[in-house]
């Protein structure tokens, strides 16, 4: 696949086609807070912002989704959101977390409405420019990505260089008439960004490798320090929201008055929220706080990498921490707590 070379003009020109012909989503700017939302004008677009409010995984698991209509008689209609979409403005450690998503919604039984949104969209990456105060995607080695992405653009000042990974990204960066081939000084220079961001996005250094993260772990099971967070936890769920690698999710029926037809929704839960256990009975298995503030933790450290290769679930954006009000949500300073009491071998 080709590394083209693009003025930041240009490729404003590029994103204009793009909203031309359909929906393109974007990250924009709100005051000095940025989201994703879907563009009108390449000149909402901010590709040298810190960190977005939400996770892009909302394009992919919506908050709130539809999975089937049904009128009675075994009349049942499953629904699917297959329009296409561009998505960009993309961070390589949300790139990682969609890359988990994937293979995560592909295990056991096959998520399809997952996949027609994802197989739909064309992700234009983006390198960081300007770290957030509690980004620590060095520590987690998600500062930089190389796959899943169908375009990445990499800012060297006054170009980009973007690499196309994928047909649909080459067709992306045809649109750019202007744009020539990336010469050995320009890669030079997109090296010399990752080398700079896979040391300098680490606000919290974590005081271990972080594939060491599931042996902690399984030594830790009893560690007092889940009672000690717990105590001004709200189980309020807000560090789950923010997270880009949690995905969990409830499902229930909306009925109609007439008590034949409805429909049956999935809806963003989490693990923090009181009830998410809660099973037929009147049982719950996590009713302690300090038992669902461990498995939060267990789960991005421990559970889910045991899924996915050993990747650890947590991609280091740092939403968590701004996101907590009691200020005990930062997955760094409980690992290295950890080291610290319990030691490494």
């Amino acid at each position: 696949m080709s590394i083209k070379k693009i003025s930041k003009d240009e490729f404003r020109l590029v994103v204009d086609k793009l909203i031309g012909k359909g929906n393109v989503f974007g990250v924009k700017s709100k005051g000095d807070k940025f989201d994703y939302g879907q563009l009108e004008s390449s000149k909402e677009l901010r590709l040298d912002y810190d960190v977005t409010l939400q996770p892009p995984k909302k394009y992919f698991q919506p908050p709130v989704e539809t999975l089937v209509t049904y009128q009675g008689q075994g009349n049942y209609n499953s629904q699917y959101d297959c329009e296409k979409f561009v998505l960009i403005g993309v961070h390589p450690y949300d790139m990682i977390a969609i890359n988990q998503m994937d293979i995560l919604f592909s295990q056991d039984n096959y998520d399809s409405h997952y996949f027609a949104r994802r197989n739909n969209a064309t992700i234009v990456a983006c390198d960081v420019v300007n770290a957030s105060q509690n980004v620590f995607a060095s520590s987690m080695n998600t500062a930089v990505v190389k796959d899943g992405f169908d375009v990445l653009l990499t800012d060297i000042g006054d170009s980009y260089i973007a690499e196309a990974a994928t047909q649909k990204g080459e067709e992306l960066l045809a649109l750019a008439q202007k744009a020539g081939e990336a010469t050995k000084d320009d890669l030079h220079k997109r090296q010399a960004v990752w080398d700079k961001n896979k040391k300098e996005l680490n606000k919290h250094q974590l005081n271990c490798s972080v594939t060491y993260l599931p042996k902690l772990l399984e030594r830790a099971y009893n560690n007092p320090i889940w009672e000690e967070k717990a105590k001004t936890c709200f189980s309020c769920g807000s560090c789950n929201q923010v997270c880009p690698t949690c995905y969990c999710f409830n499902v229930q029926d909306d009925v109609n008055w007439d008590l034949k037809s409805g429909k049956r929704e999935r809806a963003w839960d989490g693990c923090l929220l009181d009830g998410f256990t809660k099973v037929a009975g009147n049982h719950e298995f996590r009713n302690n706080r300090a038992d669902r503030f461990r498995h939060r933790l267990y789960r991005k450290g421990k559970y889910v990498p045991s899924k996915i290769g050993g990747q650890i679930a947590c991609v280091g954006c740092g939403r968590c921490i701004g996101a907590c009000l009691p200020d005990i949500a930062n997955p760094v300073n409980v690992y290295n707590k950890l080291i610290d009491d319990i030691g490494i071998i």
